[in-house]
């Protein structure tokens, strides 16, 4: 009897090791290549001419859906201040973003490069199951509202999940307009890594106030004058917990500080105090989080909208008038220094609007955030620059955010290193001379076996984990709603072989996924890499 009861105590603790056992693969082992990182601070170093471009300001919006804004057309919410921008602007109906989830989508538009060139192919995490007990509760009760856990646990090392972020061979438009003599300042998120290596500071910006994190806490909850939403989602519980700590807090240059302000207003006060300070050519990189969760409104703008009757949409609707009137006090900002006219201003989302929250959705665009549909990859966007392009037009041919560094670039006269391929193009010949020709004979997406391509005015989503392949015509079908790949497989299968074309100039992904996003449009199901 005791031999049987010493053999189930220990098949009990091996069982228990077995549960709770680190874990730490280092197949997921992150290393920088050396010769192309030594190139890329040989070329920050080398002497450069000082600018005489014009100031830039550069503006994003955090999980904002085309159709959150009254840019394309009337909505039951407003936004002036940026249709105002528009007015004096051209806004883009097809302004692309390279991934439908932050991180991803936010270092193609601060390097110029697909994101998938340099192993940037999926996002940032500072969270991995710590054991098979965690993976295990993930992967049975973590099933809600298209969230899935994987089906095999991978879990980096910790020094390889801290070296997550963009690699020091990469150049960010703020360390090469730096390099060129403008001031650089960062207003908001983050979200491209939180090592000292790749935090903003060491990565270009002179100044920088925000977080470093996928979110942060607009406010203190228990305000009296800020209404939460709190959803049932597991990723929204995770955020209320989180809150400020970590690369969660609130930071200025680095340092910690105990923030009271409402978020989205704070950021335009320090970008425009900041603005107002500079005597030398500037870049402003202005990334609200807002209207990413957590889902918190200051009650003077939740009350415009109590006669709408869901909850969780009068505080996102609220979100977003504010995110709207920051970004007008920045533009009134530029017209009380005379800047406005020589000074560039891009506006966009990093992605499409998160129809997981409840809180909006992105009818009658097909998806959302996490897939490649256009729900998911066209968002706002406008630029503004009155003395180069002129204003109050629309614009129809697909552009990229990876355009935005690249008239940036162009328009400051920035040098860029010859030992790397560029994405972006300068938008503003296109709009100058009105060009019929398009800015892209193609723009594609990748993440993992989740991948698009849209040429001409067809778009292909190819799934190689479900086998799923749907093939539209964007121009007469933007709305998704008329699958032809069984009817046009020539044009499936030469799509397909654009994607593979491209591929084969692309890197593995650097590090894994945590989870799975699952999509379903009632014919076909998409698995998008988490």
């Amino acid at each position: 009897m005791k031999r049987a009861w010493l053999l189930a105590a220990a098949i009990a603790a091996a069982g228990l090791a077995w549960l709770f056992w680190p874990q730490g693969d280092p197949r997921f082992e992150i290393r920088f290549d050396p010769t192309k990182t030594a190139a890329a601070r040989h070329f920050l170093a080398e002497p450069a001419t000082p600018s005489r471009g014009p100031n830039v300001v550069l503006i994003v919006a955090d999980d904002l859906g085309k159709n959150d804004t009254s840019l394309y057309g009337a909505r039951p919410l407003q936004t002036p201040a940026m249709e105002r921008l528009a007015g004096g602007g051209v806004r883009f109906t097809d302004g692309y973003i390279t991934s439908p989830v932050c991180s991803p989508s936010r270092a193609a538009l601060m390097t110029g490069r697909y994101q998938q060139r340099f192993g940037f192919e999926l996002l940032v995490h500072d969270r991995y199951p710590k054991n098979r007990m965690e993976w295990l509760f993930a992967k049975y009760f973590f099933t809600a509202h298209g969230w899935h856990a994987l089906d095999a646990i991978m879990t980096p090392r910790p020094e390889d999940i801290l070296r997550q972020g963009l690699p020091p061979s990469e150049l960010t438009i703020a360390e090469l307009l730096k390099k060129h003599g403008y001031a650089t300042g960062i207003f908001g998120k983050w979200h491209l890594g939180f090592s000292t290596e790749t935090i903003p500071e060491r990565r270009g910006f002179d100044y920088q106030y925000g977080f470093y994190d996928a979110f942060s806490l607009y406010k203190d909850p228990d305000a009296d004058d800020v209404v939460n939403a709190r959803g049932s989602y597991f990723a929204d519980r995770y955020q209320w917990h989180k809150g400020r700590h970590d690369n969660c807090a609130i930071r200025r240059n680095g340092a910690e500080i105990d923030e009271t302000v409402y978020l989205t207003q704070k950021i335009a006060d320090e970008a425009i105090a900041w603005i107002t300070a500079q005597k030398r050519p500037f870049f402003a990189y202005v990334p609200f989080n807002a209207p990413h969760a957590p889902l918190q409104a200051e009650r003077a703008y939740y009350d415009r909208f109590l006669h709408v009757p869901d909850e969780t949409r009068r505080v996102y609707l609220a979100m977003i008038a504010s995110l709207d009137d920051a970004i007008g006090r920045i533009l009134d900002a530029l017209d009380e220094r005379d800047l406005a006219d020589d000074t560039l201003v891009i506006f966009t989302s990093d992605n499409g609007g998160a129809e997981y929250t409840g809180a909006t959705t992105n009818a009658p665009l097909k998806g959302g955030k996490f897939t490649n549909f256009e729900g998911g990859l066209n968002v706002p966007f406008v630029l503004r620059w009155p003395k180069r392009v002129a204003g109050g037009r629309t614009y129809s041919q697909p552009v990229s955010s990876l355009d935005a560094f690249m008239t940036i670039a162009q328009a400051a006269s920035v040098t860029l290193p010859k030992d790397r391929a560029y994405d972006g193009v300068d938008l503003v010949p296109f709009l100058a001379l009105e060009r019929g020709d398009a800015p892209h004979a193609a723009l594609y997406w990748r993440a993992a076996g989740h991948r698009a391509i849209r040429a001409g005015r067809y778009k292909l989503i190819s799934d190689a984990k479900t086998g799923s392949r749907a093939l539209y015509d964007v121009v007469a079908d933007k709305n998704e709603t008329t699958n032809l790949a069984s009817q046009d497989s020539p044009r499936v299968e030469a799509l397909e072989a654009q994607l593979r074309a491209w591929e084969r100039e692309l890197v593995d992904p650097a590090w894994p996924n945590v989870m799975e996003f699952r999509f379903s449009d009632g014919e076909q199901r998409f698995v998008f890499p988490l």
